[in-house]
């Protein structure tokens, strides 16, 4: 009697456990489709639920912890340009498969699977627009296209880009996101390291303002080309910049690297970053130092002029 009573206690035990568990998991499904309907978002860092749109007007910045989600170029463009000032540039320029590369796909696909799905020929927009009221030429990179490899194009357009900055004597800023060259164009791919440098040496002579904007993540081909070739070097809190991984570093020095190995504020104490800016005023700072570049040509300008009046004047007196 005693063991049937024990019995029955121990599996109504095991249906209340039982029971927990298929309510558990109904209430996790029910949170994880209200999240995936769009209305909220879970913070990844601080795991906070957000309203998507207090989010978005937040520019996708955590209200909670500061945590940077990533954004696509679409968004970036948005963010920072001045509203109907926005004109793209080499729109038509689209990848081709010159190798013939195939892994698990041959690339000619995974490159149309991508256009398609993203709506981007490549995985970089460039153009010419204002960001209050100044001038600029902007390249924002979209890491949602083979993770932002530099490919054959993507150089293209960065070289063409400052080209067209140089001519017209705007300043270059350089949204950088990327995972390095893009292996299924090779050697190609590792050619736009030098282009890209070049076009930005010519800039530089000119005296003219380059800004790249490291954002997470920022590795490999880019980082050890175009994004730290800027006369000012910006990064978004936390982003993780460098060239190799950090799983194989540490396999190499057979040593363990630090937490903070790799980000912005490590970076940024070993002179590599010159500011951390939070994206919620990135477009001010930017603002700030396009106007502060432009105005010492202003003042000697200015200078010189006062120069020459008074030179003048005494050389009337003198005579």
């Amino acid at each position: 009697m005693a063991n049937n009573e024990e019995s029955r206690g121990l599996k109504s035990l095991l249906d209340w456990f039982a029971n927990r568990r298929k309510s558990g998991s109904i209430i996790q499904e029910r949170q994880e489709r209200e999240i995936a309907d769009g209305l909220w978002h879970k913070c990844s860092e601080c795991s906070v639920l957000t309203y998507t749109k207090d989010l978005k007007a937040n520019q996708m910045v955590c209200v909670e912890c500061g945590h940077h989600n990533r954004v696509d170029s679409d968004e970036r463009i948005r963010q920072l340009t001045d509203a109907k000032t926005w004109s793209p540039m080499d729109e038509h320029l689209r990848p081709t498969d010159p190798l013939q590369f195939r892994d698990r796909k041959p690339y000619i696909d995974r490159l149309r699977e991508m256009q398609e799905k993203i709506g981007l020929v490549e995985a970089v927009q460039t153009g010419l627009g204002q960001i209050n009221g100044l001038p600029i030429a902007l390249g924002v990179m979209d890491f949602r296209f083979i993770g932002a490899s530099m490919g054959s194009v993507v150089g293209e357009k960065l070289t063409r880009l400052i080209e067209q900055a140089t001519q017209r004597r705007y300043p270059v800023v350089i949204i950088c996101t990327s995972g390095g060259a893009r292996m299924q164009e090779g050697m190609l791919s590792l050619m736009q390291m030098a282009k890209v440098s070049a076009a930005l040496q010519l800039h530089r002579e000119a005296r003219l303002l380059y800004i790249p904007v490291l954002t997470n993540p920022t590795t490999g081909g880019v980082t050890a080309s175009f994004a730290m070739l800027g006369d000012i070097i910006l990064a978004e809190p936390k982003a993780t910049i460098g060239f190799a991984g950090r799983r194989v570093i540490e396999q190499t020095l057979r040593e363990k690297l630090p937490e903070d190995f790799q980000t912005a504020e490590d970076l940024l104490k070993h002179g590599f970053v010159d500011e951390i800016v939070p994206r919620t005023q990135l477009k001010q700072t930017l603002t700030q130092l396009i106007a502060l570049h432009q105005q010492p040509t202003l003042n000697t300008t200015h200078s010189m002029v006062m120069w020459e009046t008074r030179a003048l004047s005494s050389s009337a007196v003198d005579a």
